[in-house]
């Protein structure tokens, strides 16, 4: 069946790019509602953005959406990426300006407070995006592809000069809870050399030593260190679920990325919905529920975050 969450659960922080006080509530929505974004200090007229891959106003650092009256909502993907990794089809995601907080820099603090709400079973069955045809996009070097496949399985790749990250390389499957356990709490990361950089464009106003991993050549600049080993491939790997999340259904497919970036995973749906001979829509029964992400998560699984 399609979930909701069962209460509604708040956050605040501040924006990693904008540097703003940022307040997040989700709330329950009705069955067959997907994820909505709806941003609270606007006039009911122009607040709301579906979660939608056609709505993303493509950019390097952060997955933004914009509607039609030209509203926008930045850097959704981590939250994007606590829905699906939790299971939740339909919520409303209510934030009081133009940008998510960044909190940790992970998806664990918003996984927690979605599972302490309980998440809820509603009375539609849920549907599932089908890829049944491979499709492929590149931009340089980078690459990202979507293959058939049972269930949703992640496959990622990353090379950075810096030693401290280095080459990476990992694959999960996101069925039974393992993007709680294994994803969930790997923090985006950075460059030292890159900061000053961004900054100088306006961007990462808000980013600090606790909400970043910030990398210099073989040092951890970040109080405490790594908290995993490949956190960095595995945050982009976060990142690429909550962009695939704006498909709006789950995904019954392979993806594989290669310094793959937001922009990249929003070609490649672009890409598979100009095929419509590459996809289908599928009703799911019990037995492919079950092999969707988030299926049968429960708190036991959160890791524990310093």
């Amino acid at each position: 069946m399609q979930t909701t969450i069962k209460s509604p659960v708040s956050f605040e922080g501040s924006g990693l790019h904008s540097g703003a006080s940022a307040r997040l509530r989700v709330v329950p929505a009705d069955c067959d509602s997907g994820i909505v974004f709806r941003r609270v200090d606007l006039a009911p007229a122009v607040c709301e953005l579906p979660a939608r891959w056609d709505l993303v106003d493509q950019s390097p650092l952060c997955t933004r959406l914009v509607n039609a009256h030209g509203t926008s909502v930045a850097t959704v993907e981590h939250i994007m990426a606590a829905l699906v990794g939790c299971g939740i089809h339909n919520a409303i995601v209510e934030v009081d300006g133009p940008e998510v907080p960044i909190l940790d820099g992970s998806s664990a603090l918003f996984v927690q407070g979605i599972l302490s709400k309980g998440v809820w079973a509603q009375h539609r069955p849920v549907k599932a995006l089908k890829v049944l045809k491979p499709v492929e996009v590149h931009r340089g070097e980078a690459w990202a592809r979507l293959r058939p496949h049972n269930t949703l399985l992640l496959e990622f790749g990353i090379e950075f000069e810096d030693a401290a990250i280095g080459v990476q390389k990992k694959t999960l499957n996101m069925s039974n809870g393992s993007f709680v356990r294994e994803l969930s709490d790997s923090r985006t990361f950075c460059r030292k050399a890159d900061i000053d950089s961004m900054r100088a464009n306006g961007l990462a106003l808000g980013g600090t030593l606790e909400n970043a991993v910030v990398v210099d050549g073989e040092k951890i600049l970040s109080p405490g260190g790594l908290r995993h080993r490949d956190e960095a491939v595995r945050h982009k790997m976060l990142d690429a679920l909550g962009d695939l999340g704006l498909a709006g259904s789950p995904i019954l497919g392979h993806y594989q990325g290669f310094r793959a970036g937001h922009a990249l995973t929003n070609d490649l749906l672009r890409a598979l919905f100009d095929r419509t001979d590459a996809f289908e829509m599928v009703e799911c029964d019990s037995e492919m529920s079950s092999r969707l992400p988030g299926a049968g998560v429960h708190w036991g699984e959160i890791p524990k975050v310093a």
